[in-house]
């Protein structure tokens, strides 16, 4: 392949600081690249492994080393449920499992060092994956649907060059991770800070915990991302009475946040000198497609703002028009190289080529203003963001209805709603979806109805859900 590819270059970095440890430890690119190319030579090209996350040194050289070898990695939680590893693992078969130690015991031990293990599946499949694709990454959620995205390197490549152009990153930048590196929007963070020579604070501590602010104050972070509920907590902790001397910027996706909170949230920056950037992104374009200029962040409150640099919106109505007029309501689709290759089922799908050809149609509804900035209005399609996971409801509910609830999904983002029929213990249900997904369980509210509302030819009738609750 002819493509150039930061992972392939970031040695020019060899003396910058590329990861900073919870433990304060200091960890040179060139060291993060002899890590990765080493535990990388234990595999062969083109072979598919599962990449176990964390926001860790060790998790970093991985994925960088896969990379590099052109090795395929899909990315998974650590907290992944273990019958929906399973599905995956039958799925996709792969050849290998990086993983911390003591995460799995299966297989075969072919390496080991700075607290992962690389281990032998067993698996040998004859396909042959399509050279463009590089990483594979979940997009439901944890509703366990054996549905990765395909990513290519050029995606890779132009996506993470386009943010590193609007957010004006330079070397001189330290992220600190509050998000899993599994995700779409903190993988983006790491792939743009490490192209540009950026250093990294990687922790797995959250925004609850008094080691993460410790660890923010004594190490500088410049910039941190977060999802809708990140914001609830930072607001909830008051961070507009924060000293935060060292921040220059953050920024938001992962799920549309309130106007209200974007307001309160640029106003808080501007007075701490901090700029506050929403964006808007799908795992299915890499990560970014939008964002909103920080000096717009007040007087365009609640807008997903313009694409990203090397991207494109357009707005079609119903009949596949465009829609040229401002302030008119139609799908959002989005154009650039950074739309991925499509969708994989199992293994097989790793053969197939770009079936996108750089075009998507997000399945949001959304507007664009007379200065044109977009923004979202609604959803075409059945999905919610929980807490920044995508989650499908038709996959939540052939989940729960496997289990034997009869129950249909319904809600908002980050408050879905199950309304599981008279006789079934709510708590029950809840319990399982929570163990489930590992999402928050302040996200889920269960409701008991007499009956799930049907039409005459089966469907379900989503709008009549929360009628049949309040009879009862």
């Amino acid at each position: 392949m002819n493509t150039i590819n930061f992972f392939d270059d970031i040695g020019v970095y060899s003396d910058n600081t590329a990861i900073i440890t919870e433990d304060g430890e200091q960890i040179s690119y060139r060291a993060l690249l002899n890590a990765a190319d080493e535990i990388a030579s234990f595999i062969p090209a083109r072979k598919i492994v599962f990449l176990v996350c964390r926001n860790t040194f060790q998790s970093v050289a991985a994925y960088i080393g896969f990379l590099r070898k052109r090795v395929i990695p899909v990315l998974l939680s650590p907290d992944i449920d273990r019958s929906l590893l399973g599905d995956l693992l039958e799925s996709y078969k792969p050849g290998y499992i990086c993983c911390p130690v003591g995460w799995n015991e299966d297989g075969e031990q072919i390496y080991q060092n700075n607290g992962y293990v690389l281990v032998g599946t067993g698996h040998d499949v004859s396909v042959e994956p399509n050279l463009q694709l590089a990483l594979l990454l979940t997009t439901s959620g944890s509703t366990g649907s054996p549905k990765l995205v395909r990513q290519s390197y050029v995606n890779i490549e132009c996506n993470a060059a386009s943010i590193v152009e609007y957010l004006k990153i330079t070397a001189d930048e330290r992220p600190i991770t509050t998000l899993p590196m599994h995700y779409t929007y903190g993988l983006s963070i790491i792939n743009s800070h490490l192209l540009a020579g950026a250093s990294m604070i990687m922790t797995d501590a959250t925004l609850l915990e008094k080691k993460f602010w410790q660890l923010l104050k004594s190490q500088n972070a410049t910039s941190f991302g977060g999802v809708p509920y990140t914001y609830e907590m930072l607001r909830k902790l008051r961070f507009d009475r924060m000293e935060l001397p060292s921040l220059r910027y953050i920024t938001q996706a992962g799920g549309k946040l309130a106007k209200e909170m974007c307001s309160f949230f640029a106003s808080a920056c501007r007075e701490k000198n901090i700029k506050f950037i929403v964006m808007y992104g799908q795992t299915e374009a890499t990560a970014r497609m939008s964002y909103l200029p920080w000096e717009f962040a007040e007087t365009k409150a609640g807008s997903i703002g313009i694409a990203i640099p090397g991207g494109e919106f357009s707005l079609i109505d119903e009949n596949g028009q465009i829609i040229e007029e401002s302030d008119k309501i139609g799908e959002l689709v989005y154009q650039g190289r950074n739309v991925t290759l499509g969708y994989a089922l199992n293994y097989h799908d790793l053969e197939k080529g770009d079936e996108n050809n750089g075009v998507l149609h997000t399945g949001d509804i959304a507007q664009r203003d007379s200065d044109g900035f977009y923004y979202i209005v609604g959803r075409k399609k059945r999905f919610l963001k929980m807490f920044g996971n995508r989650v499908n409801l038709d996959e939540m509910e052939s989940m729960l209805n496997k289990a034997g609830f009869a129950c249909v999904c319904a809600g908002s983002d980050d408050n879905m709603k199950i309304y599981v029929t008279s006789g079934q213990k709510t708590d029950e249900v809840k319990d399982f979806v929570v163990e489930k997904t590992h999402l928050n369980p302040a996200g889920f509210t269960v409701k008991q109805i007499s009956e799930i509302p049907r039409n005459e030819a089966g469907k379900v009738l989503y709008s009549k859900l929360e009628e049949l609750y309040c009879e009862l």
